[in-house]
């Protein structure tokens, strides 16, 4: 496993922050913290870039807190592939995904207004590719070893006529709870898809990896076409497994982790046909 990148002296600088930087658990084994700066080196700059406006404008809000960006002493977002932001209290807890859902209803209500940013039109990588798998963009064409996941939901599949706008596509591990305080949103990866799509990413991840129990899926029933956004998630989820380690993720292990929730998501989408109009609110 290579060693993670050091944040250099010249980016230290550049953010004008005190204290040794030290190695975060989680992500993807490149999250420094800095006295009360976090530091991570940068994926996409368009993305880093037009996330960080939004975040940077984004008005406080009582019902969840975001890690604010922070920009260089020069006025920028990034300095030398690095970019910051304040560090926000609190610790993922996978145990509450409904609370994790509600989180995302807010954050999204909040962020409805923003415009399709243009990064997404040419950002390659995996979880691009999945999402556009999901959303019939390339083909969910995957390795025959995934068939027994990706032909039910293929055939699982109908048209959505649902609003798209920026959402949170990875919440469960980007919600922060802390006592007394509302929960924190971090580290958000921007896609343009209907808001239920980006909460039923979460039940499934929650499903599969989480140890949650199909009554999660089951209370969130009323939200529009939530049958059809779980085989999304799950496709999307799907592809870019594959997209990210190559036909050899099909293990047996791997495909038992994702076929219930498979099985459980196509049952939805073939008894349900959702409700509501705008994908936000509380289970019944």
């Amino acid at each position: 496993m290579d060693t993670p990148s050091t944040p250099p002296a010249v980016v230290i600088e550049a953010f004008a922050i005190t204290g040794e930087p030290v190695l975060l658990r989680g992500g993807r084994g490149g999250t420094w913290r800095a006295g009360s700066v976090i530091l991570k080196l940068v994926d996409f700059a368009d993305e880093t870039n037009w996330r960080a406006d939004i975040l940077d404008a984004l008005p406080d809000s009582e019902h969840f807190r975001i890690a604010r960006p922070v920009r260089t002493v020069d006025g920028a977002w990034i300095a030398e592939g690095w970019e910051a932001c304040r560090v926000v209290d609190g610790a993922t807890d996978v145990s509450r995904p409904d609370d994790v859902l509600r989180a995302g209803i807010d954050f999204h209500r909040a962020i409805a207004s923003v415009p399709r940013p243009d990064f997404l039109d040419v950002r390659q990588d995996p979880w691009s590719t999945g999402d556009r798998a999901a959303w019939e963009e390339i083909p969910f064409q995957l390795d025959p070893a995934a068939d027994p996941l990706t032909q039910p939901l293929s055939r699982a599949r109908r048209p959505v006529d649902l609003p798209s706008q920026a959402v949170h596509g990875d919440l469960p591990g980007n919600v922060l709870f802390a006592a007394g305080m509302p929960p924190a949103i971090i580290d958000w990866p921007v896609y343009w898809r209907p808001p239920t799509w980006a909460l039923a990413i979460a039940v499934v991840d929650a499903l599969c990896w989480y140890d949650a129990t199909p009554d999660l899926a089951e209370r969130w029933a009323y939200l529009p076409a939530w049958g059809q956004m779980l085989v999304r998630a799950l496709m999307y989820r799907i592809a870019t497994d594959e997209a990210a380690s190559g036909p050899s993720c099909w293990t047996t292990s791997r495909l038992n982790a994702y076929q219930p929730t498979v099985d459980l998501a196509v049952m939805i989408a073939r008894t349900t046909n959702g409700g509501g109009r705008d994908g936000c609110g509380s289970p019944r």
